[in-house]
């Protein structure tokens, strides 16, 4: 089986950067993955796909060595154990807020005698090279997404879950429930009790022996959480990316001609 480079790159104690898919095209996740990640992630919670796009995504991402990896929509085998079989070498799982919900979620990403995951591997037996039953288990990540304060009040049995890699957290959500919905949801937060959570984190990873990630919205915040402990950072993703170049050229264009920023009508051709 090819090697999860993720786990060789974390072992030589260098940090990583994961991209981010939202929009369901293949020909967007082949761009995505030759920019230089060291993983690509499908965003099969929020994103605008559903798994009829996440094969394909993942098989336009294979030319560029890129560690495949999915987000998946809730705690739920069927779509788990799916991603998987269409090549996830990782997976990220929202909302789990307590230890007996992160020991089913890992038991969902291993075969027995480690979990109950289904043996079908159809399309990834075929991407990950020879022996795929005998090593998916050393291979694949679990990422548990911690986002909410219940999650947090039981972090510490979460991060001590047999077979868990890693916590992944989710800034935005985290925000709303640490904060009972005072202050609104976004990535690079400054406010002392979302910092105090982040490096909270860190250490409970660090005490566990797993590793932290975490979801931000540039790569100056990024380089910060990299400083704080965290092991992998999420930069941003494909539409954000996409909007924010697009703005940067319109508007560059709009003060060299020196002209105002109107182009009629809003949906007028």
């Amino acid at each position: 089986m090819i090697k999860n480079k993720l786990k060789h790159i974390w072992a030589e104690g260098r940090p990583t950067i994961n991209g981010w898919l939202s929009i369901g095209n293949a020909f967007t996740a082949e761009i995505m993955a030759a920019q230089g990640y060291d993983s690509v992630s499908i965003d099969v919670q929020h994103g605008a796909l559903d798994y009829s796009a996440v094969l394909p995504m993942f098989q336009a991402m294979r030319a560029s060595g890129v560690v495949p990896m999915a987000r998946v929509p809730w705690l739920e085998p069927g779509i788990i154990m799916k991603a998987l079989d269409a090549g996830a070498y990782g997976i990220i799982c929202p909302m789990v807020n307590t230890g007996g919900q992160a020991a089913e979620f890992v038991s969902y990403l291993r075969y027995p005698p480690l979990g109950q995951r289904s043996f079908g591997p159809t399309r990834v037996s075929f991407a990950a090279g020879s022996n795929y039953a005998g090593e998916a288990n050393d291979e694949i990540l679990a990422f548990a997404m911690v986002e909410t304060k219940q999650a947090m009040g039981n972090l510490d049995e979460i991060a001590a879950t047999p077979g868990l890699d890693g916590i992944y957290v989710g800034p935005a959500d985290l925000t709303l429930s640490l904060t009972d919905g005072k202050l609104s949801p976004g990535f690079d937060r400054e406010e002392p009790e979302v910092l105090d959570a982040l490096h909270r984190i860190v250490a409970a990873c660090k005490a566990n022996g797993i590793k932290a990630a975490l979801h931000c919205g540039t790569a100056d915040y990024a380089a910060r959480a990299i400083e704080w402990g965290f092991n992998m950072t999420t930069v941003a993703g494909d539409s954000r990316l996409l909007a924010a170049a697009a703005a940067a050229s319109v508007g560059r264009f709009r003060e060299l001609v020196g002209r105002v920023a109107v182009a009629g009508e809003k949906g007028a051709y």
